[in-house]
């Protein structure tokens, strides 16, 4: 895959994190202008939230049966409109319902792009390019609250959707100059009658399935860490918010790294054997990580060195997961990327919300929901690693029999 295609996946793979990590400065900001509270404020996440699964599910069927140009440039498209019925919002209630269809839009560009590379892609192949594109969803993290910041207190909240609305335009130029149609032609496209049946023996698919769960619950783990740290690192540690955003993208940058190195070994180890060995460095330091949080300490860095760890180790666990669940789904793609992207933030809001649900004011909620993730996903990896194996074997046993 050239550059020029993996810069625009990149792209439209931001669409995603820049939308929730861009405004969140302008938390504060948008309660005093709508005369509300955070709480009341914190439903235009929410809804946003519910468009991203709701979406990914209708995207894929559609994608399958036209191709990923045309609902890739449709998608763009209504971000870019939702974003500036954002910006001026008269309304709470308005800026809340924007950002819902908002969300419709910018999904596409995360269905498709995973469509697309697997269009392109070899398994090893795809996990190179998906470790490339996570340097995008790690940049994103480190720069988009710092600018969110700047531009709030220099322009105004409003100038957050605004500098979305030119960016999804531009994304939509480069969609539209610069993206052929990766489905090949010869593929059978899928009715969209079918597109139930589509999700219902893709739910039957239990190494598909046991992938796309193993990472997304890595990402439940990496919710419960941005639910939760900032009450850690500034109401309990005493951080001061403007060195919030460095402690963050710190922990971003070991992600991005990491990410970059498994581009580097996949081609050699194989994505699954990767994924195989990364989760336990997950667990590992989540169980270090729950046990310094229950000490208690009085300084933070003893905090600091676990979660560094964890976070990279998404590095390797997002994109092999994505590349191995992808793996062989071709004429049903879409449908595959779309499920595996619903999976994925359902269980990543549910794994936030048990952060706030278990809230005590110490450490210990968050390094709990982080543990209980790494618990999981390595049951989940030797599971599917074995259901692999086994279909692998019937597989020769069929070939070698005809």
């Amino acid at each position: 895959m050239n550059l020029r295609t993996i810069f625009i996946l990149g792209a439209l793979s931001a669409f995603g994190p820049l939308a929730i990590d861009f405004y969140l400065p302008g938390f504060p900001a948008i309660a005093l202008a709508f005369g509300t509270d955070d709480k009341h404020v914190q439903l235009t996440l929410a809804s946003y939230f519910l468009g991203l699964s709701i979406g990914q599910l209708a995207y894929g069927p559609v994608a399958d049966r036209f191709g990923r140009r045309i609902p890739l440039l449709f998608g763009v498209g209504l971000f870019t409109l939702a974003s500036l019925a954002c910006a001026f919002a008269p309304s709470l209630e308005w800026l809340i319902g924007a950002r819902f269809v908002q969300a419709l839009g910018g999904c596409a560009g995360m269905v498709l792009s995973r469509a697309i590379v697997s269009d392109k892609c070899n398994p090893v192949e795809s996990a190179k390019v998906f470790s490339q594109l996570m340097l995008v969803m790690g940049l994103a993290p480190i720069l988009a609250p710092m600018l969110g910041g700047f531009m709030v207190n220099a322009y105004g909240w409003q100038a957050i959707f605004l500098a979305l609305t030119i960016f999804s335009a531009l994304s939509s130029l480069a969609v539209a100059l610069g993206l052929p149609e990766s489905m090949p032609a010869d593929h059978p496209r899928q009715p969209l009658s079918g597109a139930f049946g589509q999700y219902r023996r893709l739910m039957a698919d239990h190494v598909f399935l046991g992938y796309a769960l193993t990472g997304g619950i890595a990402i439940a783990g990496m919710f419960a860490y941005i639910s939760g740290s900032p009450f850690v690192f500034i109401k309990l540690y005493g951080v001061a918010p403007e060195h919030y955003g460095w402690l963050f993208g710190t922990n971003a940058a070991g992600f991005i790294v990491t990410a970059q190195v498994n581009a580097r070994v996949v081609g050699r180890l194989g994505p699954a054997w990767v994924l195989s060995k990364a989760v336990w460095v997950y667990l590992a330091a989540a169980l270090i990580l729950l046990l310094i949080a229950n000490l208690h300490t009085e300084q933070l860095w003893p905090l600091l060195v676990p979660l560094f760890i964890y976070i990279a180790s998404l590095g390797c666990i997002i994109p092999n997961s994505s590349a191995c669940a992808m793996t062989g789904q071709g004429q049903r793609a879409g449908s595959a990327s779309a499920l595996l992207g619903c999976l994925q933030f359902s269980v990543a809001a549910g794994a936030a919300a048990l952060v706030g649900v278990l809230h005590d004011g110490t450490a210990v909620p968050m390094a709990t929901v982080i543990t209980l993730c790494g618990v999981v996903a390595v049951g989940l990896s030797m599971l599917t690693r074995r259901l692999q194996k086994r279909r692998d074997a019937l597989s020769v046993h069929i070939d070698v029999t005809l």
